[in-house]
């Protein structure tokens, strides 16, 4: 195995062998390496940034909206939750969803001709994207009189995009080019992640100047530990975040699972999971627990707690929030390193075109039929109705008195060891949801030992979608659809609106995952999405008791 030492000095000098043997995988690699000092070759557009800040500054933006997703979207959603806006700067509206009424929540909060539309997207093809631009440019154009130019909307994009083009055509403010040999989860300390935090008044020279700090041979060390303790069967990395980072979790989620989880192997990433006590994890855990500046207690009892239990446990101190340059580039070194010791090549995604095939398809059906292509319930009940595959059903052995809640937990009893139990929701990304999803978890995670994760639809499909098809077969998943009581119609776009893009795409996930033969259940919670999730989690947490109760 390279030594960290070697591995780093190797990494430097982009050495794309440190991946593969195959000349035509090595040029693809050294094609995408632009990352490794962007902390450097970033200070060069230093004084365009202020500049651009200055400007916003002056026109007294109330709100910024950033339309992106994936690695367009988690690094600003870090700054945003992490930094908050600086006096005289916007608030920033991370829209990395095509739910109807996220996209209407969003709207509502704000008077779009006095907001910064980032629109930011490496390829400049995204769907999602290039739907949402349409929608706010349109709304933007009709507030403004039809000027014809969208001087309030910037674009962030790779050179001679789609999405470049578009922009010169439509009167864009600006169009930052990304340089084009980085990929989108490694390019926080770029364009993708400084434009954004530029715009709420971050000094984004600080946050190179923090990269600058890190030891590239403790981060490739890392990197190799990571992977050890995943050859070992710890392959269930748990953030546990103090206040003030929790949403770094989401951003390095997306990077670990989307450059590990292929070939049948990989990292799974377990972010927002609630502490719980030794007795509540299996064997097949790492933790890490990050902190910053003032220890938080909670944090640390728990990290404590978990290593005297014999867990490994991976310490973070981050010396306040420009820390997070720093910590950018550590996780983005060590998951270059955690590839090279795993065998694996972390900067393709070879499984993500499948469900946007899949998706393509979905949408041709409709178009033709005016129906989606939705499987048939086999148990339905109080606004809940709860579809799986032949194999997944034979599984739980159904009946006809058994209830929603008690198929879906006893599918997520029956997860074998070393499983991890995905809960995937094509639902608005509430409050309320997301207090009824985390208490889901808990209860299975206490149930089962079993590590536990969560993630909005299509969002999730940016992230850890890759993962949940290309990595370990060891997901064992749920997915969350419902009926949207409204819907909106994307400008120009007659094959779909926003909705039925979202119920295609979960269909679309659906086919990929059981065409793996992953055990899956799909469960509609109808038109009154709030109250049947409620209904749900009641019931699961009912038959995990009961199931616990027989067993005693």
């Amino acid at each position: 195995m390279t030594s960290p030492a070697s591995f780093f000095e190797r990494l430097q000098a982009r050495d794309a062998s440190l991946w593969t043997a195959e000349p035509a995988v090595e040029e693809k690699i050294g094609q995408r390496l632009g990352w490794v000092n962007l902390h450097e070759s970033m200070r060069d557009s230093l004084d365009e940034l202020r500049g651009f800040a200055d400007w916003v500054g002056e026109l007294g933006f109330r709100d910024a909206v950033l339309l992106g997703m994936g690695g367009s979207s988690l690094a600003p959603e870090v700054f945003q939750r992490t930094f908050g806006s600086a006096p005289g700067f916007p608030t920033l509206h991370v829209l990395d969803t095509i739910d109807p009424l996220a996209i209407l929540r969003v709207e509502n909060r704000i008077d779009v001709e006095s907001t910064l539309f980032i629109v930011s997207s490496k390829s400049g093809t995204t769907v999602e994207t290039m739907s949402l631009e349409r929608y706010f440019a349109e709304r933007t154009l009709d507030a403004t009189g039809d000027t014809g130019a969208l001087d309030n909307f910037v674009a962030v994009t790779d050179p001679d995009t789609p999405l470049h083009q578009r922009a010169r055509e439509s009167g864009f403010h600006r169009t930052f080019v990304n340089p084009p040999d980085i990929g989108g989860r490694f390019s926080a300390l770029s364009f993708f992640g400084l434009v954004p935090a530029a715009a709420i008044g971050v000094d984004v020279e600080r946050l190179l100047a923090s990269a600058a700090t890190v030891d590239g041979e403790e981060a490739a060390a890392l990197g190799e530990r990571l992977a050890a303790l995943a050859q070992e069967g710890r392959d269930k990395l748990t953030f546990l975040s103090a206040p003030g980072l929790e949403s770094f979790g989401a951003w390095a989620e997306q990077l670990i699972a989307e450059s590990t989880g292929k070939g049948g192997q990989g990292i799974v990433p377990i972010v927002g999971e609630p502490p719980g006590d030794a007795q509540s994890y299996g064997d097949d855990r790492v933790f890490v627990s990050m902190q910053m500046e003032a220890r938080d207690e909670e944090t640390a009892a728990a990290a404590d707690q978990l290593e005297a239990a014999g867990h490994p446990v991976i310490r973070i101190d981050v010396p306040g929030p420009y820390g997070l340059g720093a910590e950018f580039l550590r996780w983005e070194i060590a998951t270059a390193a955690a590839g090279a010791a795993l065998g694996l090549n972390p900067f393709d995604e070879p499984n993500v075109a499948e469900s946007k095939d899949n998706t393509r398809r979905v949408i041709e059906q409709y178009e033709t039929s005016g129906l989606l292509p939705n499987p048939a319930p086999v148990v339905e009940e109080d606004g809940l109705s709860l579809a799986a595959d032949d194999s997944t059903l034979a599984r739980l052995g159904t009946a006809p008195e058994r209830t929603v809640g008690a198929l879906v937990a006893e599918h997520f009893l029956l997860a074998p060891e070393g499983s991890y139990l995905a809960i995937m929701a094509y639902l608005p990304p509430t409050e309320e949801h997301e207090r009824l999803l985390t208490r889901l978890r808990t209860a299975l995670r206490d149930a089962t030992r079993r590590a536990t994760t969560v993630g909005y639809g299509p969002r999730f499909l940016h992230s850890t979608g890759q993962l949940h098809k290309g990595g370990p077969a060891t997901g064992v998943f749920l997915q969350l659809v419902m009926n949207d009581e409204i819907d909106i119609d994307v400008p120009g776009e007659q094959s779909f609106t926003f909705s039925v893009l979202k119920r295609a795409q979960a269909l679309g996930d659906l086919a990929a995952l059981l065409r793996r033969k992953r055990p899956v259940l799909r469960v509609s919670l109808g038109d009154e999405t709030t109250a049947n999730l409620r209904l749900l989690v009641d019931s699961v947490e009912a038959a995990l008791r009961e199931t616990a109760e027989r067993r005693q």
